[in-house]
């Protein structure tokens, strides 16, 4: 049985939670278990708060797709968000509706992040060729965008300098 004290600190504490930032279903249910309510406490907070529309996972998704979409690459945003706790479709769907919105140009992002790095025209040894690959691999570019990216920018290696 819930007590009726412990339920309405719960609810309190989620809507503190949420007053500074919006969280997915996940994200909220951890902070409220670190809390130390209990179980049935927390589902009840989260049930109340989702009552009113105050955490949504697809909001939440489109949001942080929105922020993140011209600096980041597709795969590691969608990691990221299921790491957060949404699931794969929902942000897959949320991916799809804010790319019809803000049309990204990955391969755009993928410039920029090499750029951060190195100029156009550059000429790299082989180990600063391979740290640069697996830079960009981490942030979950694809392979063969690299490659063409950086054939663009003329980011070769100096088969001297060895």
């Amino acid at each position: 049985m819930l007590d009726l004290e412990e339920r309405n600190r719960a609810r309190k504490k989620a809507m503190r939670l949420l007053e500074h930032m919006d969280r997915t279903e996940k994200g909220l249910t951890d902070k409220l278990r670190q809390a130390e309510f209990s179980p049935e406490a927390v589902e009840d907070a989260i049930a109340y708060v989702k009552s009113y529309g105050y955490i949504n996972d697809a909001r939440y998704a489109r949001t942080y797709i929105s922020f993140r979409m011209e600096s980041r690459s597709r795969q590691k945003i969608l990691s990221e968000l299921q790491l957060k706790g949404v699931d794969r479709q929902t942000a897959l769907d949320a991916w799809n509706e804010m790319e019809e919105l803000l049309e990204p140009d990955e391969r755009e992002v993928l410039r920029r992040t090499i750029e951060k790095k190195y100029a156009p025209d550059t000429e790299l040894d082989e180990g600063q060729m391979r740290r640069l690959y697996g830079y960009l691999a981490r942030r979950a570019f694809r392979y063969e965008d690299i490659s063409h990216t950086l054939e663009e920018m003329n980011i070769r290696v100096n088969r001297d300098m060895e």
